[in-house]
């Protein structure tokens, strides 16, 4: 026996350097044996809020099958949920799909995993404002301290001895639709750190190699990843381990008739339900494809008429934008011709008033002129005639002025007034006497003699 697993672990070895990285990254290794058949179990309790389940599976070691128990598992990241993996038949054996963490639960070969995981899509729970909901027909948690969650019923409330892999003899039907190939290329996360260890660990644990324990591992599934032991174990259901090995021998016994035929049904019954769900959901996205173009329809003429409406309001403002521009010119430019000709009229006063002025200083100055010239002309005749000799007769004009001294001081008088300039003609009487020294003897008569030699001054 040791030497058959020795041969079978080389085998295994030089399989693994014969496939090539990508490919072993996402279908494994090919194995001729089919994988036994789920383990029925009981969900423990969840630890933590947050923490989402991941199911029990059979896994491939050195040693051969091993299972690998259901564990509650801290998402990577808030929102992801768990894609399990699984076994799928291929051209020469079964290969094993690696499962996955990503926004939306993808293709997993259509086995009933349990639990939520029904073989397509989900029914445990949702995430809602970064929070996870709960459905208590589904999941084992603590109601008390446990606050999102709710109750729907779900046809994979638990898990039971079904079959483990897709394809092949009295595998599951179930063909990934383009929706989940998508989905499969898209974005998503490997297994966790924690979901490794778990499987390390298990792979480590001689008690669940399934030539040792025959379908009926000692531990199920576990409360925490890598905890076989305490509180949180979970055995297999009871006489449900004892079917899983009466179900492994069928399986595995090409000649067993018995196990054709219930593989023959099961394909049957996995085939019609595989149809119908397949129906169910083509039904649903119809429907769903048809509440979206009714909505992006109604959306669209949503749109269309806010923008008949931003249109109307835009050249409404556009319009009273004008008008009042327009009327804020006009005003301008009255406002601006009544300041022009307001100047205009100030500017004509103001010239009129200066031309005025200006006429108005000619005239006196030329008056003044005319005044100052007839003035100097008068002063330089009287300064002319007393320059002259004086006549023989002087003495006799100084006598008769003698006699009329009331009138030569009126004319003197008024001579003064009409002619105050002329003051300065008494200044050059001294040089008149001092070439006429004969004039001499009558000074008292000089400013007679004065008066009437210039007769031009009473003018």
């Amino acid at each position: 026996m040791r030497i058959l697993r020795s041969i079978r672990f080389l085998l295994l070895l030089f399989v693994m350097l014969a496939v090539p990285a990508a490919s072993f990254a996402q279908f494994g290794l090919a194995i001729t044996i089919a994988p036994p058949p789920l383990v029925a179990y009981s969900q423990p309790i969840c630890p933590q809020e947050g923490y989402l389940w991941t199911p029990g599976y059979w896994a491939y070691g050195p040693e051969g099958y091993f299972w690998v128990p259901g564990t509650w598992v801290e998402p990577p990241t808030v929102g992801f949920l768990w894609t399990p993996g699984y076994w799928g038949w291929g051209s020469d054996g079964y290969a094993w799909n690696e499962g996955y963490w990503g926004p939306t639960v993808g293709f997993y070969g259509g086995v009933n995993y349990g639990y939520g995981y029904g073989g397509n899509g989900y029914e445990g729970g949702y995430w809602r404002n970064n929070q996870f909901s709960y459905n208590r027909a589904v999941n084992n948690v603590d109601r008390g301290n446990f606050h999102n969650t709710y109750e729907k019923s779900a046809s994979s409330s638990r898990a039971g001895s079904g079959v483990s892999y897709n394809g092949g003899t009295g595998g599951t039907r179930a063909r990934e639709t383009a929706a989940q190939q998508n989905l499969s290329r898209g974005r998503h996360d490997p297994a966790t750190a924690a979901q490794t260890g778990h499987q390390q660990a298990a792979s480590q644990n001689h008690e669940l190699l399934n030539s040792v324990n025959h379908g009926r591992p000692s531990v199920a599934a576990t409360s925490r990843p890598g905890e076989f032991t305490g509180n949180g174990v979970v055995a297999p259901r009871g006489n449900a381990a004892a079917a899983n090995e009466a179900a492994t021998n069928r399986a595995n016994n090409a000649t067993d008739k018995r196990s054709v035929e219930n593989n023959a049904a099961a394909t049957r019954t996995n085939d019609n339900r595989a149809a119908a769900n397949e129906a169910s959901a083509a039904r649903a996205n119809t429907a769903a494809e048809k509440r979206s173009v009714e909505s992006n329809g109604a959306t669209t003429r949503a749109s269309e008429n806010k923008a008949a409406n931003e249109a109307a309001a835009t050249r409404t403002n556009d319009n009273r934008a004008a008008a009042n521009e327009a009327a804020a010119t006009r005003a301008n430019n009255n406002r601006a011709a009544a300041n022009e000709a307001a100047s205009t009229r100030a500017n004509n006063a103001a010239e009129k008033r200066s031309v005025e002025n200006n006429a108005a200083a000619t005239r006196a100055n030329e008056n003044r002129a005319a005044a100052n010239e007839a003035a100097t002309t008068r002063s330089n005749n009287a300064a002319e005639k007393r320059s002259q000799p004086a006549p023989s007769h002087v003495n006799s004009n100084a006598t008769r002025s003698e006699t009329q001294p009331t009138r030569t001081n009126n004319n003197s008088q008024q001579s003064r007034q009409s002619s105050p300039r002329e003051q300065s003609a008494p200044r050059a009487a001294p040089q008149q006497h001092e070439s006429a020294p004969k004039q001499q003897s009558a000074p008292r008569a000089q400013p007679s003699h004065q008066n009437e030699s210039s007769p031009e001054k009473k003018h």
